[in-house]
């Protein structure tokens, strides 16, 4: 791995990859124009991947309060929920009022996961900006997630193109395919590269907007996110954007991005206090923690356009409804060290 000084100067020349996305998901009118785009684009996803696998309901307006905070700080993306059946996932029981409550920040794209087309057409119909749509490579783990195989839940995706295509052009949510268990699963242990990129290639062809890459139990090490990076890269080619998905199950979950940053990637998912975890997926722990990550890249040098002391606000919202054995975070421990720069 190159050091981290050499890291720093990555890829100012593979920052297209990144940045191709603000030229495309803005279609709601925003309040005020972005000066310039940051080097790496967090997407927030403590909303919906960090608040699915609780056994407590979080109250409604605790995650609207949670999103106020999370835009406010500056975050430009924000997976505010999931449109499931609450029986399988009574967490997101009022996903419809949080997501419209989420809608009404405009300096924010929104977006919402969804397993299926049902679920597509209600978060196409609440207006969201973007939509992610989960395939696993690993065949076992996609049936215990979506209750299909694989080929089934393509044909899915598919579907959903067609649902979105049809919309009024300024209507249409940006598609993202996220491959889950692409570097491994707990169910089936090794994941091929050549399962991620079947996947990936089937996403492609289909002409998502973005494939996401999911650590989604946190089996990753900094050599596999290269390989598999490297990979998906020759089977969808250049133009394709991608973003990483990490966990930190197993402690290499920043040492991962900066993996991927190697790799050519400024496209990341985070939770705030390390939140999250697969409810189908035994033994997946937290996201990695957005307060780490951002402190992590602007002292490389690399600006993600979040104010960190606003972002750090989050945790007293969480305290209030989660046990504290679920809110990780290196700086919540340590305190945010006079050496960083602002990051407004």
């Amino acid at each position: 791995m190159q050091s981290l000084q050499c890291t720093q100067s990555l890829g100012l020349d593979r920052l297209s990859h990144g940045l191709f996305f603000y030229a495309t998901i803005y279609n709601r009118p925003r309040e005020s124009p972005m000066a310039r785009a940051p080097d790496v684009h967090i997407c927030e996803v403590a909303p919906r991947d960090g608040l699915q696998n609780l056994d407590i309901f979080v109250p409604t307006e605790a995650k609207c309060a949670l999103i106020d905070t999370i835009a406010a700080a500056g975050v430009r993306e924000i997976d505010a929920g999931s449109f499931v059946p609450p029986k399988v996932v009574p967490q997101f029981a009022d996903v419809d009022t949080v997501m419209a409550h989420a809608l009404t920040h405009k300096s924010a794209a929104i977006g919402a996961l969804v397993p299926n087309v049902k679920g597509a057409e209600r978060a196409i119909a609440a207006g969201v900006d973007a939509i992610y749509f989960v395939i696993s490579a690993s065949e076992t783990h996609n049936q215990a997630n979506v209750r299909r195989t694989v080929d089934e839940q393509i044909e899915g995706f598919r579907a959903v193109r067609a649902a979105i295509d049809a919309r009024p052009v300024g209507q249409r949510p940006q598609l993202m395919g996220a491959i889950s268990t692409s570097f491994g699963c707990s169910l089936e242990g090794e994941v091929s590269e050549a399962a991620v990129c079947r996947v990936a290639r089937a996403f492609a062809e289909a002409r998502a907007d973005e494939i996401g890459l999911a650590d989604t139990v946190g089996y990753a090490t900094p050599k596999l996110i290269g390989q598999i990076v490297a990979a998906v890269r020759r089977e969808v080619g250049p133009q394709m954007t991608l973003r990483l998905h990490l966990h930190d199950t197993l402690g290499a979950g920043l040492a991962n991005a900066v993996a991927g940053l190697e790799a050519g990637i400024r496209r990341f998912d985070a939770a705030v206090s390390g939140l999250g975890g697969c409810p189908f997926a035994p033994g997946a722990r937290g996201n990695i923690v957005t307060e780490d990550l951002v402190f992590m890249l602007e002292r490389m040098g690399l600006s993600t356009g979040i104010d960190l002391d606003r972002l750090m606000q989050t945790r007293e919202i969480l305290a209030r409804h989660i046990p504290a054995k679920h809110l990780t975070g290196h700086l919540h421990e340590a305190g945010i060290p006079k050496v960083l720069r602002s990051a407004a």
